[in-house]
């Protein structure tokens, strides 16, 4: 049954690297020209950990030579990350639909992610970025206001907000695409966070929107069936890793919030993921969201692995 479908890619589908980066998005389109070949209407969206965090080193290490390049806000990091992954996604897709005989055409959109200015994340800035500076570089950093943190006895880094995203800027650019039977690429690395000011300005913001939240966020406002989350396990667990774990198959939202209070889920790993995955099947009545990994989504949508969560 054909589905609209947000999938929300991880890290592991598309390398550490600009080389391990066009290896990896050949399977990654592989995968996913599977659901198109099944009729389903498909967005993607993708993680920019590593690709972010290379940009961002980047520059900084620039704005230590004479050149003195400025320092470069995250959100602007953001779009050249989208940018330059979404190229890369879009190029590897269009090549294996083509291979299989299908005429469809895919294209990046360079997407906003609207978040509020009062979002509690901006008074407690969490999430690390860029190189290590010594406590004398943090110093010269905070002074020109940054937020700096000391990383595990490593040295200290600057911090941004991780706040969530309460709409998509370009949301109905990628309903067009879909309804014209396109494939869109968006909402890469969460999107690029932007907060309205006055008139009808928005102004880009150094945070770092989470993928998966924003994944579902554009789902919830493009009225998809189903919220595809992909990551490096075939299933959800609780006590992963002990003796103990258990692989689940079905989580209904009573035991998804009893089992996110007991901590089973990490915060910087499956939490994230299964808050995101519990907000989309509650937004409407009818909708689900797939936990798995990329291998095994076609089989996940068939429904014979993963792990669904239902509303």
């Amino acid at each position: 049954m054909k589905k609209r479908i947000v999938l929300a890619l991880g890290g592991n589908a598309l390398g550490d690297n600009l080389h391990e980066q066009m290896l990896a998005v050949k399977s990654t389109a592989s995968a996913i020209a599977d659901l198109i070949e099944e009729g389903h209407e498909v967005v993607i969206a993708h993680g920019n950990g590593p690709q972010v965090g290379m940009i961002n080193l980047a520059l900084e290490a620039a704005s230590k030579t004479e050149a003195k390049t400025p320092y470069i806000p995250m959100s602007v990091c953001v779009a050249m990350s989208q940018g330059y992954i979404g190229y890369d996604l879009q190029n590897a897709l269009r090549e294996e639909l083509l291979d299989r005989g299908i005429d469809k055409p895919v294209a990046t959109i360079i997407t906003q992610t609207l978040v509020d200015k009062n979002d509690p994340a901006f008074a407690d800035p969490s999430k690390p970025i860029g190189a290590f500076y010594s406590k004398e570089e943090a110093d010269e950093m905070a002074a020109k206001g940054y937020a700096m943190m000391e990383d595990a006895g490593r040295g200290y880094r600057r911090v941004v907000p991780s706040p969530k995203p309460v709409g998509i800027v370009e949301s109905e650019t990628v309903r067009a695409l879909l309804e014209a039977g396109q494939v869109p690429v968006a909402v890469g690395g969460g999107g690029i966070p932007v907060k309205k000011t006055e008139g009808n300005h928005l102004k880009g913001t150094s945070a770092v929107v989470d993928k998966d939240f924003a994944s579902a966020k554009l789902a919830e406002m493009l009225d998809a069936d189903m919220l595809v989350i992909l990551t490096a396990v075939e299933k959800v667990a609780i006590n992963f890793g002990k003796p103990d774990e258990q692989w689940l198959s079905e989580i209904n939202p009573e035991d998804a919030r009893r089992l996110i209070a007991e901590g089973h889920f990490a915060a910087g790993s499956m939490l994230p993921k299964v808050e995101a995955a519990l907000g989309f099947a509650e937004s409407k009545p009818g909708r689900k969201a797939l936990i798995t990994m990329l291998s095994k989504a076609k089989d996940g949508l068939a429904g014979k692995t993963g792990t669904i969560i239902t509303g």
